[in-house]
Formats: structure tokens, sequence, C-alpha cells
């Protein structure tokens, strides 16, 4: 039985994958926010009923477990993240095409080339062809709706979870999605089976065997799967493509024969082999890294790549154009004058303003810390004017290094770890445990803002609610950390400099772990909080610039005064009332903007 299909739509990669996912029957889903991933889940929430359960897990690993669990028992499953996030999973991953899947399991993996909002641009592809995964590669948003649905059927099929890989522009581009009906999907009871499903050594070996005995019916299917297809024209040049890629060839060189492939693990080696017998010269355009282009190759095939198109960044239709007029497959165009530069004022990105996040690092840079950062909004903190962030490696990273760091031997300055909550309980409680275990002279001043504020303000484990608003059971930072065995735990208000000056100094002067919980909603996420509007009184303000150390936004040099000494200007158009500029503030210039008085009733109005 099925419902009827809705009307085409407009729709970005991520809207489309939810609604292709609920149109395939998935009733779990589940995965960790991480841009440009993210807005999967949440759509999802929007329009899925709710008999199917759609929320965030603690982290990557957790929601793969969890996927695997649901799908043993049962249910079609859909796991996000983003590339980064396919790291922390990979000890699950690795080992789930070994057990297979009872209903279909589908990994969402968007992978982030010129890191927009990530620490590295990993190629995923390579991380599918290890763990011997199927990969799709939709190129739009109609692909994106039809593959989830492809890819949970062949999950289903072949016994093994498939990943389904996005990039920044097919995950947040729009296009035109025409939807067909959603399918009534019933759950599947669970069998018992401990020999493929527990993964002891003697079964391993067996399912290991059982795994690469498919790979090769696996490559047999995709020779003739629809997912491919060749697009004939000039055959002087022939193009291999994947993603978002082959939409920039069509747009740069669009008389070219095409090889649009559609899944990229395994390879349809012999649709690859009469491809490039049909035509002179064989071009792969692919971003990151020469995954096509070394497999193809491999195949004993003269290929070029590479050598015309960046390893590093985004490809762009412009960087593909160039690429292929350095190819000498298109005439480059006659030089033109150059345009004249437009004077842009560089606008880095900064903390927003009043955010809590500010005053901590502020202190620990009055403190002469070394700051072990980790991966949130708070990193920000590394620029100037805070410029208090001394290390940022990956996520959960900070309270290890800083504990490698004590073990070196004291750098004669406090060793702190700063880390957010929802990476706190990522990956952080892990690492804290190591560092009260290891007795380690370090502070980790943990910055709970309540939400996942770098990708939109998700809820976490500390939010009390769930991804659709629904109230949860809350879980307490600090009783956590006391757990974990450490023994002096802080909790202050960011916003008061001097309670937060004071726990840091006394927390960076004890001997073992100390713990500092920075707590204060986030001022943008989930609704933006807002206090009274302050100003800068111009006669008192004598340019210290004390205040302009937080990197506030809100807070700029005035331009109407051109005479020394400079004064600070507050624009109310983006003041929070967050109050901390005042609190600094040694001339007592800064203050709330004061409300005219009203008028009395019947008062008479000027003559």
């Amino acid at each position: 039985m099925t419902s009827a299909a809705p009307a085409a739509t407009l729709l970005s990669g991520n809207e489309a994958i939810a609604l292709g996912a609920l149109h395939a029957g998935v009733r779990v889903a589940t995965g960790y926010p991480g841009t440009p991933s993210t807005e999967v889940l949440e759509q999802l929430a929007r329009i899925a009923p709710a008999s199917v359960h759609v929320d965030w897990a603690p982290n990557e690993k957790v929601a793969l477990d969890v996927g695997v669990g649901a799908s043993l028992g049962g249910a079609r499953v859909l796991v996000t993240m983003k590339h980064v996030g396919l790291n922390v999973a990979m000890d699950s991953l690795m080992t789930s095409p070994l057990m297979g899947v009872g209903a279909g399991l589908v990994v969402l993996c968007a992978d982030d080339p010129g890191m927009h909002s990530s620490q590295n641009e990993q190629d995923s592809r390579l991380l599918a062809r290890f763990a011997g995964v199927p990969l799709f590669e939709p190129a739009d948003s109609q692909e994106a709706y039809e593959f989830i649905q492809t890819a949970l059927q062949l999950s289903e099929e072949w016994d093994t979870p498939c990943i389904l890989r996005t990039t920044t522009r097919t995950s947040h581009a729009r296009s035109r999605v025409v939807p067909g009906p959603a399918a009534d999907v019933s759950p599947r009871p669970f069998v018992r089976q401990a020999r493929k499903y527990v993964m002891l050594p003697a079964h391993a070996r067996v399912r290991h065997l059982a795994q690469l005995e498919r790979l090769p019916r696996l490559q047999a299917l995709v020779e003739t799967h629809p997912a491919a297809r060749e697009e004939m024209g000039d055959r002087a040049v022939g193009v291999v493509a994947s993603g978002m890629a082959y939409q920039y060839v069509r747009e740069v060189l669009p008389t070219a024969s095409v090889l649009k492939l559609g899944i990229t693990f395994p390879l349809p080696v012999e649709r690859i082999r009469r491809f490039a017998g049909a035509v002179r010269r064989l071009l792969v355009v692919e971003e990151l890294e020469p995954y096509l282009e070394d497999e193809i190759r491999g195949l004993g095939l003269a290929v070029e790549g590479k050598r015309w198109f960046p390893r590093a960044g985004e490809l762009s239709p412009e960087l593909v154009r160039q690429g292929l007029q350095a190819a000498g497959v298109l005439e480059a165009p006659p030089a033109a004058a150059a345009a004249p530069a437009l004077a842009l004022r560089p606008r880095p990105p900064v903390l927003c303003a009043g955010c809590s996040h500010a005053t901590p690092f502020l202190v620990l840079r009055e403190l002469g810390a070394v700051v072990h950062g980790d991966i949130g909004c708070y990193t920000l903190a590394a620029t100037e004017p805070l410029a208090a962030m001394d290390t940022c490696l990956a996520m959960g990273s900070s309270i290890g290094m800083a504990v490698g760091m004590a073990r070196a031997g004291s750098p004669g300055r406090p060793v702190v770890a700063t880390i957010g909550d929802s990476t706190f309980f990522h990956s952080g409680m892990a690492a804290l445990l190591e560092a009260v275990y290891s007795r380690a002279d370090i502070t980790v001043v943990i910055l709970d803002n309540g939400v996942t504020a770098m990708t939109g303000g998700q809820p976490t484990p500390g939010s009390g609610s769930d991804l659709r608003g629904q109230a949860a059971p809350r879980a307490s930072i600090p009783d956590i950390c006391r757990a974990l065995g450490v023994a002096t735990v802080m909790v202050v208000d960011p916003y008061d400099l001097g309670a937060t000056r004071r726990a840091l100094r006394a927390a960076v002067r004890q001997r073992g772990v100390s713990v500092v919980v920075t707590s204060r909603a986030c001022v943008e996420a989930p609704v933006k909080n807002r206090g009274r509007v302050y100003t800068v009184a111009a006669a008192r303000c004598d340019g210290c610039q004390l205040c302009m150390n937080l990197g506030c936004p809100a807070l700029l040099w005035d331009q109407a005064r051109t005479e020394p000494p400079r004064r600070v200007w507050i624009d109310p158009q983006l003041c929070s009332g967050c109050t901390v500029c005042a609190q600094l503030c040694p001339q007592e210039a800064i203050g709330p903007v004061v409300a005219p008085e009203p008028e009395p009733v019947g008062a008479a109005g000027p003559s």
C-alpha cells in the first residue's frame, strides 16, 4: 500500500535526503550535528510522524551503534554526520559490513571541500573503499532523494551498510525534486544469529571472507546500475565525473562525452573501459583526492586529472574552466584589462556580540595560561583581539592535549583545556577521566551554553530537550565531573567578570585536576537573548581599549571623532546587554541606555 505522490518541489540536497528517507520507510534516524549535514535530521524531525524516532546522539560512533542495533531490530535506519564525524564512527563502520544488516542501513557522510566549517577536508570516498561498503554520490537534489532510497534497498539486498556521500554544494544547493510515492515498509523481526552478529575472532574471520566474496558481486551489479550513465557527445575528449563536479563539467563543457558515476565504490570497471575506448582522450574531474583517477589508471588506462585540477579546496565552474584551458581542451579567452579591485573592508569571523565565551578567554590571557582549545565557535578565541588559544586539533582533543603537556613537564605557565558542553558530551568525558587517573596538573574550562551553538543551536544531553523540542532528561556537567573524580568543580556565570576571574585564578593555582564550568545560555540560540542596550558616555571614555580587547562586534571606534583620544562607540543594533564591557571599563564610561521619562497623562503639549 502506498500514498499519493507529492507534487514537484524545490529542495536542498539535505531536505531531499530527509524526504527520501521518510518515503523509503526509515523508522530510526540519528546522528551528530556537523556542517554540511545538520539539516537532514532537522528537516526529518519536522516532516516525520512521531512514530519515526529522530534525535541527536552524543557522538557519531554512538549514532552508528544505535543505527546498527535498530537495523538488526528490523527498522530501516539513517545515520548522519560530516566527514570528520566518520572518523569517530570508523571503529563500528569497519566491522558493520562483516555483521551485515537486518533492515536497510545508510550512513550519510557530508564532506566539506574547502573547509568552510571544518579543520580538514578529507575525502570520504577513500574510507568507503577502506571499509568495503557501497558509496553513492548524488549530483543534485533529485538524485539525493532517489539515492537514499536505492541505498536502503541495496543495503537489504546485499546485507551491508551503505554510505551516501554529499559535499557542501550538493547538501545546500536547491534544485527541483519530483518525489515518488511513500512506500509502506513493514519492520522485520530480529533473528538470532550469533555467528553473524557476535564478532569473536573465529566468527569475524568467516564473516570477512563473506564480505570479500560480496564485493565482486556488488561490482557486477554497478556495471548495469542506472546510477551511472554515458552522455556521449564530442568524442575527442571524454570526462569521468561524479557528484557536484559532474554539474561543473556539464556547465563548462556541454558538448563533451561524459561518464557520470553515481556509485563510486565499487566502480563499474568494464563500463569505464568501454567509455575510455570510445573517446580519444580521457580526463577525470573530481574534488579533493585523485580517487577516480588512481582507480582508472590502475586499470591500465591513460587518464589525466590532478595535473590540471587542484587537489586542495573546493572546485567551481571557473576552476574547472581554467583546468580545461590548461589541458588544451578549451581555448583560453583573450587577455582582458584587469578590472579595478573593489576596496572591501575585510570581515574576519568573530564571536557574537555578548558571547558568553569571551570572558573566560579574556581572563585566561590575563593569567598567561597555555590554552588547548577544541572544536566549536569558541575556537575563534585564537584570533585577535582575544588571541587566547594556543592549540586546536580535533573534536574532544583539548583535555588529552593538556594532559600530555602537563606530563611533558611544566611549561612554567598554567595548562588549561577549554571545551564546549556539546564537545564535552561528544568526546571529552573519557579524556577528563584520563586526566583524573593520571593526576595531571591541569584546569579544564567547560564552556556550557546549553546547545551545540556552532551548527545552529541543536540540543545536547544537557539541554533538557530533544530534537523535536520535547522534554528530555538533563545531564548535569558538574555532577558528571564529580562522578569522574574531579574534586574541585566550580560553576560561574561568565557575565560576572569578577566571579570568573576569582574562579579561574583559584583553579589554576591548585594541584591536580580542577574544573570551571562557565554556564550561560547561548546569546543566539535557540532564541536570541537580549538585555538592555548599553552606551558610552563620550566625555568619560579615554580610549584605553580594555573593552575592545573583548573582540565584541558591537564595540567600535567612534569614526565621527577625528581628534585624539579615540572614543569607543556601541552599536545599539548589535549590543546584547551582557554588561561585560561595562564591568571592564575603569572610567565607568559604559552604562545602559536610559529610557526617557513618560509624559504625564493629560500634559499640555507645546503651544
